[in-house]
């Protein structure tokens, strides 16, 4: 079995169910705000406010916007208390607006030293009789709080203000250069819970899922993702894999039962992504979603969907909570989408799932010391809401000829035999890729309804695993930084520097565009799909800073065969999204689709393209959804979903049919989520329109991907006075 329940599964009679039922009618309802990440504390992106509805939607207007104040991209999802609004702005600064015009109220600027900051939301708490309010979030690796009302750090918390979550891992705090979660915790009472996320390197950290006290800053429980001895779970690892093995974390969004006080946290892959050999086992609790005990941080249950992931198959997606009628009975039940395009479903409260699922046999790795576990489990229902194949007949049609023949070859000589084909030294095929699939906050619910919205992405990837180079000629801190550069860089970015657009930057005249200290600090810090490399010694960064800005200092590094145990050799694989020259996803359109599903049947009820590529449009070709996106729905209760795209385009859709029934284009390309909320009675959509636009461009040697000045903005809607 893979559900395991960690205590009785409880008797829940009609009466009970009935009497459950009138208890929450009475209740508040934390759908009318938005006071957390995804509206509430359960995360379902949801919001019961109805006053714009299907028929006078198209009547929205823009009513204010108020600027980022820089040109870099922000996937921000604001907070609205009462009539005040948080985002976050220029510099890493958070700023309080009035929540109907938009005006600046106060400003906290961190003057943040590196990158890390939880860019998507933020926590808020507030005190019972209502004296203390504050906003928690996540900076440089530390927890910080500061005052919803006057936007002052508040020093009493933690240490001078400030608590160090690379502490209390069982590593060194020094190795530890990316510990928190660019998503927020979860509040729970007096508790903030958070997750992680870590370099995706073999000596990533644990993905420990720790609560903290919000008003002292004290460690209050940790839940470890690599069990350690007496745990369940640890005989899923070798020996002692606790002291050494990392990953298994929980980046994305965590869902809140408040009323049961369950956590219920998604997880990632173990670390490293694309090669075990060190990790033999099904490595619980990684692609895992647990059923936490939010108070004291116990498991009560657990499911895994990758065993011994080896494809980066995260469970990237906030869990959603809602209630289902299934076989003639109401369930409150917990839906949890996947980068492999399944849709799991369970019981909230035993987490049984509520439809069959099969342990299918997958096929074995050729490489040395990896043992892939023989089977991975499929859901019987529902029906999986992305592609899982990828063959040359599924190849696009706006392939440039020549290229579409060297695809054919690529592909006819790759290893490709399913979703779960292991990658090894030979081109293997990834179907979704490890970034298709459903992604953070993409899903949205009628939690009372039963209905499930699901963006998914098609994004097939070519995986490689190769060993690290040997030594290059010459003794220069250039030629050191060749090898720096080909052990680390070049599987990404290409041995020539080359990149691949639209994703992953060329690196030809980099230094052009970054200082000496922003290159240094996206090394050791990440960015974007890029992973931290923090353990990286200060002299290699030195060379390896030293190689970037000489363009013209050919690769001398070349690849050596390793010998000795498998379980210490580090091969590695770039994440091979494929795209083609043109900028487009190498699979036929379309590349990102809107699925809805009824999860009372679990059948799907309708299915869309999302988006579109501007390029491609005005030539009159639609219906192709748009490429590499992050999109986070919000559902309404007057039957609207809204959503915003890279084409820079915001857009309301009929829930009930998928049907667009307002857009607006903005001035920049639009990712992470709108919140709704009302003020003075009159209801607002915001959306954050600040990210980097997907349009098609070239990337090949001599010409670099040209860099875009975003015009960021948060932009609020209303209907006409």
């Amino acid at each position: 079995m893979l559900l395991h329940l960690l205590r009785k599964p409880l008797c829940i009679s009609a009466v009970a169910l009935l009497a459950a039922a009138r208890a929450f009618s009475q209740t508040p309802d934390v759908h009318a705000s938005w006071r957390a990440y995804g509206g509430a504390e359960d995360g379902s992106q949801y919001s019961s406010l109805k006053q714009i509805h299907r028929d006078n939607v198209s009547k929205l207007r823009q009513v204010w916007s108020f600027s980022t104040g820089d040109s870099r991209g922000y996937v921000f999802n604001p907070l609205v208390i009462g009539d005040r609004m948080y985002v976050l702005a220029q510099n890493n600064s958070i700023v309080a607006l009035n929540a109907a015009t938009g005006k600046p109220v106060w400003t906290h600027d961190f003057h943040a030293t590196t990158p890390l900051f939880t860019n998507r939301g933020l926590s808020y708490w507030q005190s019972k009789d209502g004296k203390d309010s504050r906003l928690i979030f996540a900076v440089d690796n530390h927890l910080r709080e500061i005052d919803a009302v006057t936007g002052k750090a508040i020093d009493s918390f933690g240490k001078n203000g400030l608590v160090d979550l690379r502490e209390g891992l069982g590593r060194d705090p020094n190795t530890l250069t990316l510990v928190q979660s660019y998503n927020p915790g979860r509040v729970y009472g007096d508790l903030i819970i958070f997750g992680s996320a870590m370099n995706e390197e073999y000596a990533s950290g644990p993905g420990d899922i720790r609560a903290y006290n919000i008003l002292t800053g004290q460690l209050v429980w940790t839940f470890h993702t690599v069990p350690h001895p007496g745990e369940v779970g640890y005989e899923t690892w070798p020996k002692d894999a606790w002291k050494t093995a990392g990953g298994a974390n929980a980046w994305s969004g965590m869902s809140l039962d408040e009323k049961r006080g369950i956590v219920y946290v998604p997880t990632a892959s173990p670390k490293y992504n694309f090669y075990g050999a060190n990790r033999k086992g099904k490595n619980l609790f990684g692609d895992s979603l647990l059923a936490l005990n939010a108070r004291t941080g116990k498991l009560i249950w657990y499911y895994q969907m990758v065993h011994h992931d080896i494809w980066d198959f995260d469970n990237a997606t906030t869990p959603m909570l809602l209630t289902v009628r299934h076989n003639g009975k109401m369930v409150d039940a917990v839906a949890q989408p996947s980068k492999t395009g399944f849709l799991w479903v369970f019981d909230r409260v035993t987490g049984k799932p509520l439809w069959p699922v099969e342990e299918r046999p997958v096929p074995k790795s050729p490489m040395p010391g990896e043992e892939t576990w023989p089977t991975q489990p499929y859901p019987s229902k529902p029906a999986p809401f992305a592609r899982q194949i990828f063959t040359v007949k599924d190849l696009s049609p706006y392939l440039e000829p020549a290229e579409r023949e060297q695809l054919i070859k690529q592909m006819g000589a790759a290893r490709n035999e399913g979703m779960f084909t292991p990658p090894s030294t030979q081109d293997t095929v990834e179907m979704p890729g490890n970034n298709g699939g459903a992604n953070y906050g993409g899903a949205t619910v009628d939690p009372a309804h039963g209905y499930l919205y699901v963006v998914s992405k098609d994004l097939p990837a070519m995986l490689k695993l190769v060993l690290p180079p040997a030594v290059p000629t010459g003794n220069t801190p250039e030629a050191h930084g060749a090898a720096v550069y080909a052990n680390n860089c070049s599987l990404c970015h290409g041995i020539n520097r080359e990149g691949k657009a639209p994703v992953i930057p060329n690196l030809i005249d980099i230094s052009s565009r970054l200082s000496d200290e922003q290159l240094l600090q996206t090394v050791k810090y990440g960015k974007g799909v890029m992973p931290a490399f923090g353990s990286m010694p200060a002299d290699q960064s030195s060379d390896l800073l030293r190689f970037l800005k000489n363009p013209g200092l050919p690769m001398t590094a070349t690849a050596t065969a390793a010998v000795g145990d498998p379980g210490k050799l580090r091969y590695r694989s770039g994440f091979g999204f494929m795209f083609a020259e043109n900028g487009l996803p190498v699979i036929a359109p379309p590349w990102t689709t809107l699925t809805a599903y009824d999860l009372n049947s679990g059948e799907i009820r309708w299915k869309i393209p999302l988006g579109e590529v501007p390029e491609l449009a005005a030539k009159g070709i639609t219906n192709t959804g748009s490429q590499f996106p992050k999109v986070d729905p919000v559902l309404t209760a007057g039957g609207i979903l809204f959503t915003g795209t890279r084409d820079r385009k915001a857009r309301a859709i009929d829930s009930s049919n998928g049907k667009v029934l307002w857009e607006q284009q903005l001035d920049a390309a639009l990712e992470g989520m709108p919140a709704v909320y009302e003020v003075g009675g009159k209801q607002y959509v915001v959306f954050c329109a600040a990210a980097k636009s997907a349009t098609l461009t070239h990337a090949s040697p001599g010409h670099p991907l040209p860099q875009e000045t975003i015009h960021g903005a948060y932009v609020a809607f209303a209907l006409p006075d």
